[in-house]
């Protein structure tokens, strides 16, 4: 996993984290973002998260590999590492800007499988849409 940070070394809320606060509470003329630190304890479940964000119309999730819901692989060769599909269970579409390495045609090895180039995102956006389950 990586770590996620939007503030930066040397900002009162950089600093107020590294002194221990579990949470810090940043506000901006555009936007404002709460940060909970975990210190260890266990990842939150994400329902718990989902829980915490105001009604909106989509929620994109990022991460949750394990989570059951339908998952959209972005796939890039150049980062040197192969794909999750099809040893992830859950990725219901692949994009990627080149072909996948698999021996046998998509077709053949996963015929449910949504196969996009990374640069069409309408089509992207509609396989996204068409996916979404009401919460």
């Amino acid at each position: 996993k990586k770590q996620v940070d939007i503030d930066r070394p040397g900002k009162d809320s950089f600093r107020l984290r590294e002194a221990g606060c579990m949470e810090v509470l940043l506000l901006g003329n555009d936007r404002w973002a709460l940060m909970h630190e975990l210190r260890g304890a266990e990842e939150p479940p994400l329902d718990y998260l989902l829980d915490r964000l105001q009604a909106c119309d989509l929620v994109l999730i990022e991460g949750f590999k394990n989570g059951d819901f339908p998952k959209l692989e972005v796939w890039r060769a150049s980062l040197g590492k192969p794909p999750l599909w099809p040893e992830w269970p859950g990725i219901v579409a692949v994009a990627s800007d080149t072909p996948l390495p698999v021996a046998q045609p998509i077709a053949a090895t996963a015929p449910g499988l949504a196969r996009f180039d990374l640069s069409a995102t309408a089509p992207i956006a509609d396989f996204v849409l068409a996916q979404a389950a009401p919460r």
